[in-house]
């Protein structure tokens, strides 16, 4: 009278299943360098934590009496696990079964995967190689029609892969070639992670040869390609880094919008000083230096995790820890257009603002910029357009905002340092420097007629310049409280911990009116 029987019947579907695609296939797979879905399921979450759903759903065949004789698996596997003993929703693309196209899958799973983590309020990791359950030509007639995109049911999918957005983390690792489909889940996210042997593209090199463009996969989307267009924010060696980037990633965020950021347990004395940091700005404004040193400086000891360093290139962005709470963290990098704002510049600015209101993140702003960009170029690219877009973006926050003037701050990109409307926090070194426009290329517009009637024109030009610079003083400012505090660079630190400490109170669980779109 036992079950046993169709217990072992599970048994041996779920045999079938963990075979995938066949031992060919998955020795395809190894032999290419790359691990199968399942394999990286078990190196991304802690052992022996996953619990997969749906591990028998696929096509059977069956002999004439009705009994099973083989079974393919939907090329999806995903379920529940830990990462780093947090729980998470984890879906993958299996391309051992059809190259993960949508004639081997079934709809349901990576729906039921995204619903998931939107009910349980769990972050998503989406292991994506392929296109993802995506289209196939052969679909047309494994199915005997062809689809209408979006169409039966398909708009929930599409529904999910955006709208998750604004409610769980949503992390997208590219481990192959991934188009179509796979290309929009993967860029749908809020960090994505390509090994630098993947590729990632709309359509791949056959369609793309057929508009005359013969192109590699990695000539046409290789992962120097899509990080440097933004459209993916790190590239890394091997499948095992792209991991541990997602593990880390999701270390500084809530499980939710629900909750807030996790603070954790930090040794590194809040109160900490640098001494290279009096003199790290050169006196000669004409000279750059390198912000990176001091942001590791001022935040907690190895918490800097940077995102999209190819992109944008004028401002640097990441994640951070101070006294143990997670913050976002904007720094002009004067190496790149002197720090000024291009529209790549300024979408990167939106990006991670987004993700900061999303996920209740205060932003911190070390700030060296002399404006946004000028001349045909930034026309060409709407640099305005995209600038007050970031502006907006900025205004609209609601999370604790500090910002420490570093050098430049000039120009209308100079505007766009805080929230306007509502309290921030700010700070400028003695290095600070500040206008309407630079004095450098203006004197001579403003003072022409004085300049050219002067006996010696460069003689009075120098000193309209040296007249100017005294009262463009930092110390002017102050006097007139135009800004606020001109503190000592070496307890920015300091500083920026206290802001973390007031910011802890502040910050509010919950949705919020302007989600980060991808």
């Amino acid at each position: 009278m036992s079950w046993q029987p169709e217990l072992d019947e599970l048994a041996r579907r779920t045999a079938f299943a963990h075979e995938m695609g066949g031992q060919d296939k998955v020795r395809r797979q190894h032999d290419a360098g790359r691990l199968t879905v399942r394999e990286r399921i078990d190196r991304l979450v802690d052992a022996g934590s996953f619990h997969e759903v749906g591990t028998i759903a696929g096509i059977g065949e069956y002999d004439e009496h009705g009994k099973l004789k083989q079974a393919t698996p939907a090329n999806c596997v995903f379920g529940r696990g830990m990462v780093t003993g947090r729980p998470v929703v984890v879906v993958g693309d299996d391309f051992t079964v059809r190259g993960g196209s949508a004639d081997a899958s079934i709809s349901n799973k990576p729906l039921m995967a995204e619903e998931m983590a939107a009910e349980f309020r769990l972050p998503i990791i989406r292991i994506i190689e392929g296109s993802g359950g995506g289209g196939s030509v052969k679909t047309i007639e494994t199915k005997g029609a062809s689809n209408l995109p979006g169409g039966v049911g398909g708009t929930r999918g599409f529904y999910y892969m955006t709208a998750n957005l604004a409610q769980v983390p949503v992390v997208g690792l590219g481990l192959g070639s991934v188009a179509g489909l796979g290309a929009a889940r993967l860029a749908s996210s809020h960090f994505s992670v390509m090994t630098r042997d993947s590729a990632m593209f709309v359509a791949g090199p056959p369609l793309v040869a057929r508009l005359g463009q013969p192109l590699s996969k990695q000539e046409l989307g290789g992962a120097d390609i899509q990080t440097r267009a933004g459209a993916i924010d790190l590239a890394v060696d091997t499948e095992d880094e792209a991991f541990e980037a997602a593990r880390r990633f999701l270390s500084y965020l809530p499980q939710s919008v629900h909750e807030l950021p996790p603070v954790t347990a930090c040794d590194d004395d809040p109160e900490r000083t640098d001494e290279s940091l009096l003199s790290v700005i050169p006196r000669d404004r004409r000279k750059i230096y390198k912000m990176r040193p001091i942001v590791e400086s001022v935040v907690d000891k190895g918490s800097f995790f940077e995102i999209g360093r190819n992109f944008g290139r004028s401002i640097i962005g990441g994640l951070a820890r101070l006294q143990g709470h997670p913050v976002v963290v904007l720094a002009s990098d004067p190496f790149h257009y002197a720090g000024s704002w291009n529209a790549e510049t300024c979408q990167k600015v939106i990006r991670f603002t987004d993700l900061a209101e999303t996920f209740h993140l205060p932003v911190v702003y070390l700030m060296d910029c002399p404006g946004f960009l000028i001349g045909p170029e930034a026309e060409k690219t709407a640099t305005i357009r995209h600038g007050v877009r970031a502006m907006a973006a900025m205004n609209q926050t609601t999370v604790p905002w500090c910002t420490v003037i570093v050098r430049n701050a000039f120009g209308v990109a100079g505007a766009a340092h805080q929230p306007a409307g509502r309290l921030s926090l700010r700070y400028a070194w003695p290095s600070a420097y500040w206008g309407s426009l630079p004095l450098e290329g203006g004197i001579e517009a403003a003072y022409r007629a004085e300049i050219d009637a002067a006996a010696d024109p460069q003689a009075k030009l120098a000193e309209i310049e040296e007249r100017l610079n005294a009262l463009r003083s930092p110390f002017r400012s102050a006097e007139k409280f135009w800004v606020e505090e001109i503190v000592d660079p070496r307890r920015t630190r300091a500083l920026l911990c206290e802001f973390a400490r007031l910011a802890a109170p502040v910050c509010t669980p919950g949705r919020t009116g302007f989600p980060m779109r991808p």
